[in-house]
């Protein structure tokens, strides 16, 4: 092999080596930001089919917005997440997030402020599950930040340039490797940046660690019996929940 076929393709495997690092690594990292996206997209779901449903069943049945807002501030909840005063209006929707619950107790009101407390148990259970993932894609998140940060610290596009500029330029032309490569450089640079993906908050609410349900029981109830007082028995009625289904049921057992 003559010398000059020797250095070319010498020069065309340091070439490969370089592209494959360089877009190997940066392939990794999409992966990554996309595994991100997906993992954000099915928390968001989580979030919406589970906590909305219980937080709307215990909209419904506290009924009134004076103790809806009562019930928020007791668990420290500072929006109104998933609210809307036409819930209590709707049967339909009534009948939909209640649809196979089942009731506990052996009065009306007893079964109704059970009802109130297995609702809000399951919201503390989903709101710590919802957390944990949370805390999880954040960490996801910033180790992918880290990842970027790494790349451009070890591949350098206007560096990375300027090698290949000597690879293919004469020795005595490797000082003009400045202004115009420079500047291509830069310009590919800002065309092929990776964007940090965005904070998880910006996509998903924070939520607070709700208090267990043995710590607010009695404040609870009394909202509970407020809304019973309200509405207790026609909720009962108009749901399917009624004694006579009640009794149905616990005679089947």
């Amino acid at each position: 092999m003559l010398k000059n076929d020797y250095i070319d393709q010498l020069a065309f495997e340091i070439k490969k080596e370089i592209a494959d690092q360089y877009f190997g690594f940066r392939k990794l990292i999409e992966e990554d930001s996309l595994d991100l996206t997906e993992k954000i997209r099915q928390h968001s779901i989580i979030l919406e089919k589970r906590i909305s449903f219980d937080l709307v069943r215990i909209y419904i049945l506290l009924k009134n917005e004076e103790t809806i807002l009562a019930f928020l501030e007791l668990i420290g909840l500072d929006e109104q997440l998933f609210y809307d005063p036409y819930l209590a209006d709707s049967i339909n929707i009534r009948k939909r997030v209640f649809e196979g619950q089942r009731l506990r107790g052996f009065t009306q009101s007893g079964r109704f402020k059970n009802l109130v407390f297995d609702c809000y148990e399951r919201l503390t259970e989903h709101v710590q599950m919802y957390r944990l993932k949370f805390l999880e894609l954040q960490e996801l998140q910033d180790t992918i930040s880290g990842e970027i940060d790494l790349f451009y610290r070890k591949h350098d596009l206007g560096t990375i340039m300027g090698f290949l500029h000597t690879l293919d330029e004469p020795a005595m032309n490797s000082g003009m490797e400045g202004g115009i490569e420079s500047g291509v450089a830069e310009g590919l640079d800002q065309k092929m940046k990776i964007k940090a993906p965005r904070p998880v908050e910006q996509y998903l609410p924070i939520l607070p660690p709700f208090p267990e349900l043995a710590t607010i029981k009695k404040p609870l109830k009394n909202l509970t019996t407020i809304a019973y007082r309200l509405h207790g028995k026609q909720f009962l009625a108009t749901c399917g929940l009624d004694e006579k289904r009640h009794k149905s049921a616990r005679n089947r057992a």
